[in-house]
């Protein structure tokens, strides 16, 4: 296989897509970014616009491109499991026809989650495996636009001959603003609101989300992961877990971002509170801060995304995965939960996202 590296992510203004190309930018890859508007400009990435829902644009916008690694970040949320695995799986479908018919691939890196080993939103956590996810585990029995993505990669890999990995994360945690799974953003607006306003920060889980051990991936980790197995023989067709490589409880990380963001952590109450029942108050709240702190303009329905973070905080049972295959096939690399969190916030500050604590 020669050297040549030039990079098609999808899903460029993603929590994924932003950290993978910046992560591949260091290492002096020609990198595209595709979504369906060019509204994300990032140094060193070429932005393209295109609808993977329709293979015309996608042609249009890759005309003259030939693609050595396609990264495939992005999904589309539907109202049932079934029409997200119709969705989803043309839009991955499409990606792979025009890439195949236009480009000489060698790679495609397919990023799903935690939801291959917990199941889809509508049967979340109903029969999940037994923890610590592994890649070996058999698929639950439900319905899973993730499984159904995975059969088409590998399909299309043995008609085409390129070389593939899926790389299933956990929460990812990281820059990223608009995303509906950054759970980071919408902890640092929910706990700047209860500072503002008075209202207690508590935790909105589970039970066992407030006391199991869970896992998160930080952006930037799962960015140099997509890079390593670009290109890593020991990566070629394999599918690996991804986190930061250390676990935690709620209950334990709560105190933390809590004092990070000013705030008193209010006492658990031993049951679920989910956001999305509390933050009905959130926009007229944040424009006030806004104007009071002179942040950029934006709603706090816009930054935060309460029901996709009470889904990770509420699962009814722990929920974390090994990374041991990783780390035989040479993924070495290692974050703190804490920092991941704590840095993401100081980011969101310096950006003027978030008020600074005084």
């Amino acid at each position: 296989m020669n050297d040549r590296r030039v990079a098609l992510v999808v899903g460029i203004t993603g929590i994924t897509g932003q950290n993978a190309a910046r992560a591949l930018v260091e290492e002096g890859w020609t990198v595209y970014g595709l979504s369906r508007r060019t509204e994300t400009t990032l140094p060193g990435v070429r932005q393209l616009a295109a609808d993977v829902l329709d293979p015309e644009s996608l042609r249009t916008a890759l005309a003259g491109i030939d693609v050595s690694h396609l990264f495939f970040a992005t999904w589309s949320r539907q109202d049932t499991e079934a029409e997200n695995c119709r969705v989803n799986s043309a839009m991955l479908r499409n990606t792979l026809e025009v890439v195949t018919s236009t480009s000489t691939l060698e790679h495609v890196c397919l990023v799903t989650g935690l939801k291959h080993y917990l199941g889809p939103f509508e049967a979340y956590a109903q029969r999940p495996l037994e923890t610590p996810f592994r890649e070996t585990q058999s698929r639950v029995p439900y319905p899973n636009f993730y499984y159904d993505q995975e059969d088409l990669l590998f399909a299309a890999a043995g008609e085409h001959g390129f070389s593939w990995s899926v790389h299933r994360a956990s929460t990812i945690i990281g820059w990223a603003l608009g995303n509906v799974m950054n759970m980071g953003v919408t902890l640092a607006v929910y706990g700047s609101l209860c500072r503002a306003t008075g209202a207690p920060f508590v935790f909105p889980g589970s039970p066992e989300g407030w006391a199991g051990i869970v896992d998160i991936v930080d952006a930037r980790l799962l960015g140099h992961h997509l890079r390593w197995a670009a290109t890593a023989s020991t990566a070629r067709n394999e599918a690996f877990n991804v986190t930061n490589g250390d676990v935690f409880r709620w209950r334990q990380m709560w105190p933390i971002l809590a004092a990070d963001l000013g705030v008193e952590p209010a006492p658990y109450p031993g049951h679920a509170d989910p956001l999305a029942d509390r933050m009905g108050f959130a926009d007229d709240a944040w424009d006030r801060l806004v104007a009071e702190h002179g942040l950029v303009a934006s709603r706090a329905s816009q930054l935060a995304s309460w029901w996709h973070t009470d889904a990770d905080l509420g699962r009814g049972m722990e929920a974390f995965a090994d990374m041991s295959k990783s780390r035989r096939a040479g993924f070495l690399e290692f974050q703190t939960s804490s920092d991941s969190f704590l840095d993401l916030f100081a980011q969101l500050r310096e950006a003027r996202i978030i008020p600074r604590v005084t």
